[in-house]
Formats: C-alpha cells, sequence, structure tokens
C-alpha cells in the first residue's frame, strides 16, 4: 500500500456528517440521548459531559472518541456535550454556529453559543445548575487534565460530585469502534534530516534542565515527531495513537498490537525504544519508582493519565519539549517544506487552469462543490511526495462561504453557475511538508462590494505578512495588526488570524498561534523557524465568505540595539486573483508587495508547469 492510500480518509458510521443521514437522523439522535438517560439513572449519575477529545488531547479524532458527535449528530470538530434528564446542549463558537443550527434542529439539544473554542463557559453552566449533591460523570481518560481541575475547583464549592472513572458511552454505545488497527512507518531521510537517536538526546537535555528523569507523552504529533514515524489513525493527519515513556536511557513506545512492523521495531530498539501494548501505559505510570521525577504536560495530558501516577513520584509541570522543538523547523526541513510549496502551487495552477475553462464551458453539467474537493486532491495526488489532504477540503460557493468550516457533501452541496464568490481552503500532506492555503475566485460577475471586502482581507493579509517584530514577540498580540484594515472599514471576523503549521504533521500545531482566543503566554513566543498561517477574512452570513491565506516562515531579519528581530518569510505560492481587487483602495506599498509576490510565484512554477496551467500562471500574475 503507497503512501497516498495510507491516509485517504474513512468514514465511520458516527462521522458521516448529519447533512448527509437519512430523514430519520433526528429520531436516532433522540433515542441514542434517551438510552444515554436511561444509562444515567441506572448509574445515578445526574449530569454527563462528553467532551472533544481522546485520550491523546486531539483535535481531530479517531472514530472510537468521536462520542459527542455521536450522540448529538453535530459533526463540527470542536464542541463540548453536556446532558441532565431535562436538558441537552452542546457548546461551540462562532465557525459553527450555522452548521450546528442545522445538525441540531428537531433533536431538542440546544446550542450554545461561546466566543471561541477556548471558551469554558460549559464549566460555569454546570456550577450555575446542578445542585448539592449531584453527581456529573465525565471519562477522566478523555478529560484533559486542565479541565479536569477547573470542573473540580467550580464543582466542589458547589458540593456536586464529580466523577471521572465511568465512561457511559460505553453502556450505550454498542458498534463503538475499537482502536485503529493501521501499520505504523518511517518517516525516512533526507526528509527527517535529524535522527531519532538526536531527537531522544536533545529531549534528554532538556529534561535535565527541567531536573525531571522521566517523560511521559500522549499527543500524537509530539510522539510521531520524536520517533521519525508517521500513521493513519486519524483522518488527514500522519499520526498513529500511541503514549510514550521516556527515561534516562530507555523508553516505551505504547502501541496496539501489530501496528509495529517487526523491522521497524529492531531499528527502535537499535534506539533504546521498546514496543509495547497500547493498554499498558497506564501499568507503566504506576510502576514507576519513587525516586523518578516525571516532567508531565498539563495541557497534553489527561486526568485520567495523571491518577496513575504514584503519589511517591514527584511531577514537574511544563510544556511538552518536543512541542518547541517541533515548531521549530531546521534549515534542512525549511528548505523541504519550500520545495513541497512550488509541488502544491504548481498542483494548484492546474486546478484553477480547469476550473476557469470548466466554468466557462461547462454549461451541461455545472460544477458543484463536491467536484472542487475532487478536482484539487486529484491535482495534487499527481505532484511527488503527495500523501493525503491535510484537512478536508472547504469549498463553499456564494453563501457557503460564509460558514467558516463548511463540509459539501453528495447531494448537499451548492452549483457553482451564476454570479458570485467561490472560496476554497484546501491543503495537502507531503512527505516534504504540509500545505494549507485560502483563496477566492470570481465566478460570472461580481460586484463592488465584493471587491471591497476582498480588499480589506488582502490588505490585512499584507499588512501582517509585511511586519518586522522583534524575537520572542507573543503570537497573539500579532493578531491586531492583521485586523486593522478590516477593523478600520467596522468590520470583523470570528477566528483567528493564524495556526501554526507541522512539518508532514499536523495541519494545527502549537504552542504558537496568532489569534485573540490564546493567552499570550511565554510558550506562545515567535522564534525563528516557525511556520504560521496568515488568513483574515470576511463573512457575511446568508452573502458571502472571503478568506486569504498564506502559510510564513519565521525568520531572522538582523540585530539592533533593542534586540533580534524577525520577519516573515511567506511559503505558499499560488497567485491572488486580482480580478476581485479593488485597485482604488490600495496604496503604493500594499501594491508593490502584492507585484513583488506575483513575480516569484511566477518565477518558482513557471518551471513545473506547461501547456493551460502555465497560460493560466502567467495571465494570474501579470502585475497590477
Amino acid at each position: 500500500m503507497g503512501l497516498f492510500e495510507f491516509l485517504l480518509p474513512t468514514m465511520s458510521p458516527s462521522s458521516i456528517p448529519a447533512s448527509s443521514h437519512p430523514a430519520s437522523h433526528v429520531q436516532v439522535v433522540t433515542g441514542r440521548l434517551a438510552a444515554l438517560r436511561q444509562a444515567m439513572r441506572r448509574a445515578g449519575v445526574d449530569a454527563v459531559l462528553v467532551p472533544s477529545s481522546d485520550p491523546h488531547i486531539s483535535e481531530y479524532l479517531p472514530p472510537r472518541w468521536q462520542g459527542r458527535e455521536w450522540l448529538s449528530g453535530f459533526t463540527g470538530s470542536v464542541g463540548t456535550f453536556i446532558a441532565t434528564q431535562d436538558f441537552a446542549g452542546v457548546w461551540t463558537d462562532g465557525r459553527y454556529f450555522t452548521q450546528a443550527e442545522a445538525e441540531l434542529a428537531g433533536t431538542g439539544i440546544a446550542l450554545m453559543k461561546i466566543p471561541s473554542g477556548a471558551s469554558t463557559l460549559y464549566v460555569e453552566w454546570l456550577a450555575a445548575h446542578l445542585q448539592p449533591g449531584q453527581v456529573l460523570a465525565v471519562d477522566g481518560n478523555v478529560l484533559g487534565l486542565a479541565i479536569a481541575r477547573l470542573l473540580a475547583g467550580a464543582l466542589d464549592s458547589k458540593g456536586v460530585m464529580l466523577r471521572t472513572d465511568r465512561d457511559l458511552l460505553d453502556d450505550v454505545w454498542q458498534d463503538r469502534p475499537g482502536l485503529p488497527a493501521g501499520a505504523v512507518f518511517e518517516h525516512e531521510a533526507p526528509y527527517a534530516a535529524t535522527s531519532r537517536a538526536d531527537k531522544l538526546a536533545t529531549l534528554r537535555t532538556a529534561l535535565a534542565r527541567q531536573g525531571a528523569t522521566h517523560h511521559f507523552a500522549s499527543t500524537l504529533d509530539d510522539i510521531a515527531y520524536l520517533f521519525n514515524l508517521r500513521g493513519a489513525d486519524v483522518n488527514f493527519n500522519p499520526v498513529f495513537v500511541s503514549h510514550a515513556l521516556i527515561g534516562p536511557d530507555r523508553g516505551t513506545l505504547f502501541v496496539a498490537d501489530d501496528k509495529v512492523p517487526a523491522a521497524l521495531a529492531t531499528r527502535l530498539a537499535a534506539d533504546g525504544i521498546t514496543v509495547a501494548p497500547y493498554v499498558r501505559a497506564a501499568a507503566a505510570l504506576a510502576e514507576l519508582p519513587p525516586d523518578t521525577v516525571l516532567l508531565l504536560d498539563p495541557r497534553r495530558v489527561t486526568h485520567g493519565t495523571r491518577q496513575a501516577v504514584p503519589r511517591q513520584v514527584k511531577v514537574v509541570e511544563a510544556i511538552n519539549p518536543t512541542t518547541f522543538a517541533k515548531s521549530r523547523k531546521t534549515d534542512s526541513e525549511a528548505a523541504h517544506v519550500r520545495a513541497t510549496m512550488e509541488q502544491d502551487g504548481a498542483a494548484l495552477c492546474e486546478f484553477f487552469a480547469w476550473l476557469e475553462e470548466a466554468l466557462e464551458h461547462r454549461h451541461d453539467v455545472p460544477l458543484n462543490e463536491v467536484d472542487i474537493d475532487r478536482h484539487i486532491t486529484a491535482a495534487r495526488a499527481r505532484r511527488p511526495g503527495f500523501v493525503s489532504a491535510s484537512f478536508a477540503t472547504i469549498a463553499g460557493y456564494r453563501a457557503n462561504g460564509a460558514i467558516m468550516h463548511y463540509r459539501a457533501s453528495e447531494g448537499q452541496c451548492a452549483t457553482i453557475a451564476g454570479d458570485g464568490l467561490l472560496l476554497i481552503d484546501s491543503g495537502g500532506q507531503y512527505v516534504g511538508g504540509t500545505t494549507d492555503i485560502t483563496r477566492v475566485v470570481p465566478v460570472g460577475a461580481i460586484s463592488d462590494e465584493h471587491r471591497r471586502d476582498f480588499t480589506l482581507v488582502l490588505k490585512g493579509m499584507m499588512a501582517l505578512s509585511a511586519t518586522r517584530f522583534p524575537r520572542g514577540t507573543r503570537a497573539p498580540l500579532l493578531d491586531a495588526i492583521a485586523r486593522a484594515p478590516i477593523w478600520a472599514a467596522g468590520v470583523d471576523f470570528g477566528h483567528g488570524t493564524g495556526h501554526g503549521v507541522g512539518f508532514f504533521l499536523n495541519v494545527h500545531e502549537g504552542p504558537h498561534a496568532i489569534s485573540p482566543a490564546l493567552p499570550p503566554d511565554p510558550h506562545t513566543a515567535m522564534e525563528p523557524g516557525m511556520i504560521t498561517s496568515i488568513e483574515p477574512g470576511i463573512y457575511r452570513p446568508g452573502q458571502w465568505g472571503i478568506r486569504i491565506e498564506n502559510l510564513v516562515l519565521n525568520r531572522a531579519d538582523g540585530t539592533t540595539e533593542f534586540g533580534e528581530f524577525l520577519r516573515f518569510e511567506t511559503l505558499t505560492l499560488c497567485p491572488i486573483d486580482t480580478r476581485c481587487i479593488d485597485r482604488a483602495l490600495l496604496r503604493e506599498d500594499e501594491l508593490g508587495w502584492l507585484n513583488d509576490y506575483h513575480a516569484t510565484v511566477r518565477a518558482r512554477l513557471a518551471p513545473h508547469v506547461s501547456g493551460a496551467a502555465l497560460a493560466w500562471l502567467n495571465t494570474r500574475t501579470q502585475p497590477l
């Protein structure tokens, strides 16, 4: 099986979008909710909380842990489900309001709107609505440690008992999926330029600085990075379900049986890594000797994991050292990403050339949004090093573009005809890097209002892309730079401006993010080598959505008497459609930035394309 097949997404029954369910969807959800309430009564539980989480604090979940989606029918990637005997609700943020309203309609489950995915307003709701002596149940094995502490503090003062030893989903989810069974494979040189042994040595040096002898990691991208391994257990993310325990001399990788081929296990053993059954992770923690000093990241382990650590073991709480290490791409990794961007950009030239021709001539069977996903993925699949999409393509025409995390499906998608804007947010996983790009193209005739909004978004993207800033600047503080041109017009957007991006890893990566929802903590400091998206937007519900997104790399930009400075190197290579621009709204320096960017795009991509794709590239990169 080739790498492309490894990461192609699979749809479990629990992960099928509600829009594709038959008319009985409401009855299915209400039936599951009724069964849950019966299980609650049998267990003596007054309320149940089901987070969007797994034992690894993952953003995108393997089917086994998609319980919130299975119970509620809400398919967004962020949400918290709470049920009592007389109430049920899903807490989610503005990216999903329209989607959640549609998917929860008629189920009796309320949409509880929150300002961001990081919000903990549901904790306040529980403290306000549960009565002294009542019991809240949540599976401690998927409850983040930081949230568990927040919950305990809020509920203890009210006399409410928090039970974390019971997963009621097991009582009602009769065909619950098991652990993923796909094989683990090695991310090899030249792409993995730093050896596993060197990464382990760097980790142990970081542990010594913290006074720790051992480290336990659960986050899947940290483990994949540390061991130079990849897998296919999570749609679009090349990771595998596992835990890792690293000691002074040896380490253990806890993974399901038969996932690590024998030859790979031998190579791991040569680097001091033993492969053990996934279910042994908690027991291994419980068996740590009393003189152990264990480093745990409270934001990246669960309450259940912390409970397994013996009381005699000293615990140092600090961010996973690998979280910092993998965010700071080496020069070799950055070079591979640049080469990958050229291949990805060439694929996009082929796609957009096809799209424009199809929009002009395909009138018998008009295009729809699902066609966009199919063709853009096929264009990438023809490029060397391609593995899979890096997330589900968002192709939103007209009003659908205003739904930030819109997902078209067969039978539930817009036809791309007439006049309007088409937003396309897509990306690829390549062995040499991970891509993520959003472009907006005109279909038919567009209005002055379309051009005004598009140009404001472009101004915001360019403003941040051109920014020079001191090394160590907290990433969230940069957000306002991209918003300023949009705010000046009395407009705003309801998501962060940028997220970190992995190296053939998760398309969303910490510890940094350019977002007002993220506290400007020390670990969010911008350092050389970090890759981040810049993606401001404007969304007018029921009308259109606009987002323009490039990935950028933090580069050193000199030292003054005030310290070291950084700048952004734009990595993404794809024209920005100048047909959507209101030229009168651009300053000369902004026009210069755009023309210089397009000249770079043309020079870097032209050697990789020919024919219609090359003609499209030359047309779309003409200077304004």
